[in-house]
């Protein structure tokens, strides 16, 4: 069977075409038109090479892409955004937490596993949804079971408006009617703090503790899961309310009724098809000084990251996984190296080179308004559970912008991160007393957000400091 991308319906009923991954991304990041027209190439290819004949389908690689920018420009969110929409298994990793093999830390195989792990949550996260009508109903009958048990030797009493009633064993058609009672009274939700006595499995988890070294991260878990199915389960008797044996019913009924092993494999197949790793900052293990030998941390993290992107098969827990068609986008500042300094074969294998552009007050004005996700939506519904109604005033938004800008330019340029530090700090006050300001509506003007912040700007010090 083969797995096509799930994604929004495109104006034909079929798969987002280039162009409107581009408009789903403008819904969230503020320009950098470059870099989202790439990741929406990429991912349409994808959905291209299911496309082909079989036997070709293979010998297509993904078109692995580097962005190179400044921090706070959106490369992280470019990726998050076009893994949510694709519904595709995606993870982001730091670079700089592996090291070569055969040194203490993390290995770079261990980023397949990580992807593996989050499909087969995925995965049964949506075969969960499927089965939840057949599992409620399930969870109905037992929880009837548990009000109104059928070898009662002295009946049942039934409270609420319906008022007591005594069944004796043999009183099969009472003992029907009242089921049928009951399962009014559990759907129109009157027995929920009535208490049940639930059998809860308690499995055993023996206390192991394995100190592994780069590349058995996975033993000491896996030893404990091999030695826990070893060990007999256990069942402990627990006194409940019906709204949470409900719950606790639930995830057993459901449990039992998903397909493990259909999902493993449709987890496994999400994986090697549709799997995206976003590696951050990847400048960081460029080699800078090439007089001396490789680094542990770089050219040896470069060496080991090499098999991985090309395409190997790692081992799971779940079995083996192949990396062929998973899509690798790295990120990094580059401020102190260049993409040159990779090595030529991790170099080869990135051939999508996109440059992000540093952010400007224009962008910023953009940031603050326009996206789904804008900042000052966000403190506008903070305030609006206290009763306040925020207005900003457009000359407050512009003066927002150039402060972000300025204090960027005179201390760090941390992109678009500078507006959260300047907005927390600009309502700061508004945010302390707003229990006390219930029902008002105030309006953050240019004079008030120079008021605010007018001084922290002008002394730099300070502003290195707070903002």
């Amino acid at each position: 069977m083969k797995w096509l991308i799930k994604s929004l319906p495109g104006p034909n009923g079929g798969q987002l075409t280039p162009r409107e991954i581009v408009a789903e991304l403008d819904k969230y990041i503020v320009g950098q038109e470059e870099a989202k027209r790439s990741v929406a190439i990429a991912l349409r290819n994808r959905w291209r090479r299911q496309q082909i004949p079989e036997e070709l389908r293979d010998e297509i690689a993904p078109k692995n892409i580097i962005m190179i920018g400044p921090t706070g420009v959106g490369k992280t969110e470019i990726a998050r955004r076009l893994a949510k929409l694709a519904q595709s298994p995606f993870l982001k990793i730091e670079a700089t937490k592996f090291t070569e093999v055969g040194y203490v830390g993390r290995d770079v195989e261990s980023m397949v596993r990580d992807l593996m792990e989050l499909a087969v949550s995925m995965v049964k996260a949506e075969e969960r949804d499927k089965v939840k009508a057949k599992a409620q109903e399930m969870v109905e009958e037992r929880l009837l079971d548990l009000l109104l048990p059928g070898s009662t030797a002295k009946g049942m009493e039934v409270g609420g408006d319906e008022g007591l009633i005594d069944l004796p064993p043999d009183a099969k058609p009472e003992r029907d009617n009242t089921r049928e009672k009951l399962r009014a009274m559990l759907r129109a939700g009157k027995l929920e703090d009535r208490f049940v006595d639930l059998e809860v499995a308690q499995r055993t988890t023996p206390v192991v503790e394995i100190f592994s070294s780069a590349g058995l991260e996975e033993l000491d878990f896996n030893f404990k899961e091999m030695m826990s199915n070893l060990l007999p389960t256990r069942t402990k008797q627990r006194r409940v309310k019906v709204a949470e044996a409900r719950e606790i019913l639930y995830q057993e009924e459901s449990q039992r009724l998903i397909d493990m092993d259909r999902v493993l494999e449709e987890a496994r197949r999400k994986v090697e098809q549709n799997g995206i790793i976003f590696l951050d900052e990847i400048d960081k293990i460029a080699g800078r000084d090439h007089t001396r030998g490789p680094d542990v941390s770089r050219e040896g993290v470069q060496r080991d990251l090499l098999p991985i992107v090309e395409g190997t098969t790692v081992t799971t827990k779940y079995g083996m996984v192949r990396t062929d068609h998973v899509l690798f986008i790295a990120s990094g500042a580059f401020h102190m190296s260049k993409p040159s300094d990779l090595i030529p074969e991790m170099q080869g294998r990135f051939p999508i080179r996109v440059e992000l552009h540093s952010l400007g007050p224009e962008e910023f004005e953009r940031i603050l308004t326009e996206p789904e996700n804008a900042l000052i939506k966000q403190y506008r519904a903070l305030m609006a559970t206290e009763g306040i109604n925020l207005n900003f005033t457009p000359d407050a938004v512009k003066e927002i912008a150039a402060l972000a800008t300025r204090v960027n330019e005179r201390t760090e340029n941390i992109g678009a991160r500078r507006l959260h530090t300047i907005m927390e700090k600009l309502l700061e006050e508004i945010s302390f007393q707003a229990p006390d300001l219930t029902d008002q509506e105030i309006a953050i003007s240019s004079d008030y957000v120079r008021e605010r912040l007018a001084n922290l700007i002008e002394d730099e010090d300070l502003s290195r400091y707070i903002l």
